[in-house]
């Protein structure tokens, strides 16, 4: 059997912490790395004890919910409520992050950001990584085998419901639809 490379590794953790998200928008998980080692992680969510998005709605202004600290930001949070220098460190993060969060990990000395999809990538944001010398590099999660079998599992289901009466748009909403569910 082969084992995961490092990057999967710890994208498959920023995957993991997603999953305890609050936010109905958007689950991002974040995982500060050193020496290949942990030491820190991070989801989107409200304050501790606070009011949840998943319980109450968002909160959102400007289109912005208010109510969320993003999971690059909680990582960080996390590093220096215990002490741990992040000087150096990389982050695995779901998805590229904004650029309020890009402009904190530039100073906090995150040296490369690593990320599985794009999301609203800023041209600002890339240009403050150049110009501090951030490396960034995108690192799709890959499906494993058991995914990538239930995937063509549900493939198969929905060519059989497209011989029925469905349009064509509802047929490529269900692909789309499944392909999330796996990814």
């Amino acid at each position: 059997m082969s084992r995961i490379s490092w990057d999967q590794y710890f994208m498959s953790q920023s995957h993991l912490l997603a999953l305890r998200s609050t936010c109905t928008r958007l689950a991002v998980g974040a995982t500060i790395v050193r020496e290949k080692r942990m030491i820190a992680g991070g989801y989107n969510g409200s304050i501790a004890g606070g009011v949840h998005c998943s319980d109450e709605g968002c909160y959102v202004i400007d289109n912005h919910c208010v109510r969320t600290i993003h999971a690059e930001m909680n990582a960080l949070l996390q590093c220096a409520k215990f002490g741990v220098p992040t000087e150096g460190a990389e982050i695995y993060v779901t998805h590229f992050p904004c650029l309020q969060c890009c402009k904190a990990l530039i100073q906090s000395g995150i040296k490369t950001v690593y990320y599985a999809v794009d999301y609203k990538n800023h041209p600002y944001a890339v240009d403050l990584f150049k110009q501090a010398n951030v490396k960034i590099q995108q690192v799709e999660l890959e499906r494993t085998e058991d995914d990538k079998q239930k995937l063509e599992f549900m493939s198969s289901l929905i060519k059989k419901l497209a011989e029925t009466n469905m349009s064509e748009e509802e047929v490529q909403a269900l692909y789309i639809k499944a392909d999330r569910l796996f990814s």
